[in-house]
């Protein structure tokens, strides 16, 4: 695949389909004499058979004439694992399900991407990568956590909204409600929230469709107001100060459940826990160039951050010290972290944060599963679905055990792991784009193009078209220098086009490239900020930045293009803190909103 297509569709759709890992049929398996964590337990030695999907039957000496027979002599067999809290789109599934993650549940993405994803469940065809459960659209103020991603979403202000709110989200399908209740003052910055009174009727709203409501928060003061306006679950902890003697208590009286993720908490207070997955070779073998990019990344820290990973560890103490359900979660993919491996880091933390290996394991098995009311996967026991991990050594004595993985079954299938692996050592033996040794020539003066001489030519780089059609969307774009720019200039970039479904991350625009081809990194690192004129037909539009450091993924921030020229200045470090050492793409794209649409841009700068 060219270097173009792999970065854009793995980056903006990743809507990269799995690959058929797992057998078609598979016959009954018995695993013989196995150690066994049923989801609660270990169970020294025991057989396990599995049939048409199931498990069928769990106990000493069971008798099976033809089935496969896998020898459990020094191994144990685990439920499938479940992430708790992810954010999914590209191979995400596929890459979870190759570290024994079963089931993620995602915290928001595109709620089209997730109902296509749970019916082609709901029709058996989810055999090579995990299944999913979603939130769906997450619940934010205008200009709130969560509309910061390019994606037009709905947003709420008052508390009259919330039966509305909450009803159209399920309507599309979200199987819970996430709720975001941070300002990010613990993180350094400020960002609009939603009030206590709208926190409270959302949460009411859901409980009134039986539905869970839970709170992403951000300080120890957001999970106090989560837990007493009656919040299901909290699915982050906090680390801007040490726990009040009575917060576990309080969410113990609540019945409330904790998914405290802390390897982004270890992330957002500059510490590089994901990188220590890599250096476990045999278990980094599954981990793409990209996700290796992400997992030895950390989330810059700003002045004023509050943020103390020892506090966050403190925090799961004080919870689990009262009685409060730990669940194990990731948010993968935020920096420091990557699908299906960070959730085996995850499990360390928490036994750093005084779970016993075996209280971590069920975090990641029944306790999920339970919480979130899934009846068929969790456990190992009679009738329930055959999601297996089978691992090298005993994990209820050295939780890291779980990292030896011998086999991933789902629904009975055994997952051609493999072959997996083999792929990411190709991926990995061509690489990431390696960032260039110094700024491209004709870059010193910051200026792109003024579309003055009627073309499209740059100072440096290039510019092209670029649509979701790479990844069989139906979106259309032209770019044209045309007469009459900003400021009385001569010309102007005409960007035209057309957004088309069905595409769950439709896009469409003009891909300006720094390198010296599309998507080789650039070092533009002496800039701190893009400059542009746009108008237009008074449409929002995307300005969307690729770094090789962000694991290709894109860092969108929005503007509006109304009839009259106006000039949009954008820091780089606005685009999630890069500093443009590594810069390989920025893309002017309509989108989402489906439509034609019409954009001129003019004097494009870096300075």
């Amino acid at each position: 695949m060219r270097r173009l297509d792999r970065a854009l569709i793995a980056g903006i759709i990743g809507l990269v389909g799995p690959l058929p890992f797992a057998q078609a049929q598979s016959p009954p398996i018995l695993f013989h004499a196995v150690r066994l964590f049923d989801g609660h337990r270990i169970i020294p030695s025991t057989d396990v058979l599995v049939s048409g999907g199931l498990i069928t039957r769990v106990g000493p000496g069971l008798a099976a004439p033809g089935a496969l027979r896998i020898e459990g002599a020094g191994k144990t067999l685990l439920p499938g694992l479940i992430d708790a809290h992810a954010h999914v789109f590209g191979a995400a599934l596929t890459d979870a399900l190759m570290f024994g993650v079963t089931t993620e549940l995602d915290m928001f993405t595109d709620h089209t991407f997730a109902a296509a994803k749970r019916k082609e469940q709901a029709e058996g065809g989810a055999a090579g990568r995990a299944d999913l459960y979603s939130a769906g659209t997450l619940v934010t103020s205008p200009k709130g956590h969560g509309t910061e991603y390019g994606m037009v979403i709905p947003t709420i202000s008052t508390p009259d909204e919330a039966q509305a709110f909450v009803d159209a989200r399920l309507a599309e399908g979200s199987d819970y409600i996430k709720i975001v209740y941070d300002d990010g003052s613990s993180y350094g910055f400020t960002s609009p929230t939603i009030s206590k009174e709208v926190l409270g009727a959302v949460i009411k709203a859901a409980h009134a469709r039986k539905k869970l409501a839970v709170v992403h928060i951000g300080s120890q003061q957001d999970a106090r107001d989560a837990l007493e306006a009656g919040a299901d679950g909290l699915v982050h902890t906090f680390e801007d100060s040490p726990p009040a003697a009575d917060i576990g208590s309080l969410a113990a009286r609540r019945h409330a459940f904790v998914t405290p993720t802390l390897t982004v908490n270890a992330s957002v207070a500059g510490i590089p826990v994901g990188a220590t997955l890599l250096a476990d070779s045999a278990f980094a073998r599954g981990v793409s160039p990209e996700n290796i990019v992400t997992l030895r990344r950390t989330f810059t820290r700003r002045p004023g951050a509050k943020t103390n990973f020892d506090y966050a560890l403190a925090s799961v103490r004080a919870f689990h010290a009262a009685g409060v359900p730990i669940l194990a979660g990731t948010d993968a993919p935020n920096p420091g972290t990557a699908h299906g491996a960070s959730l085996h880091q995850e499990l360390e933390l928490l036994v750093k944060a005084g779970l016993t290996p075996t209280q971590a394991l069920h975090a990641a098995t029944a306790g999920p599963a339970q919480a979130y009311r899934l009846a068929d996967r969790g456990r190992i026991a009679a009738g329930l679905r055959a999601d297996l991990l089978l691992v090298e050594g005993d994990p209820s004595t050295d939780i890291t055990t779980t990292r030896r993985i011998v086999g991933v079954w789902k629904a009975g299938k055994r997952t051609e792991r493999e072959a997996f692996l083999t792929a990411q050592d190709a991926a990995r033996r061509a690489g990431p784009p390696a960032a260039t040794a110094g700024a491209p020539s004709g870059s010193e003066a910051g200026a792109v193009s003024t579309f003055d001489d009627g073309s499209t030519r740059a100072a440096f780089g290039g510019w092209s078209v670029s649509t979701d059609d790479i990844a069989g969307g139906k979106s259309t774009a032209t770019i044209t220098a045309v007469d009459g720019g900003a400021q009385g200039s001569k010309g102007a970039l005409k960007i035209a086009g057309t957004i088309a479904p069905p595409f769950a991350y439709p896009w469409a625009g003009a891909m300006f490239s720094p390198g010296p081809q599309p998507m080789a990194p650039a070092d533009l690192s002496a800039k701190k900020e893009i400059r542009f004129w746009a108008k237009g037909d008074g449409k929002q539009y995307r300005v969307m930045m690729f770094a090789a450091s962000r694991g290709q993924m894109p860092l969108t921030q929005t503007f509006v293009a109304g009839p009259e020229w106006t000039e949009q200045v954008l820091a780089l470090a606005s685009f999630g803190g890069i500093d443009g050492h590594d810069l390989m793409a920025v893309i002017f794209s309509a989108g989402p909103a489906l439509g034609g649409f019409e954009l001129y841009i003019d004097q494009v700068s870096f300075r």
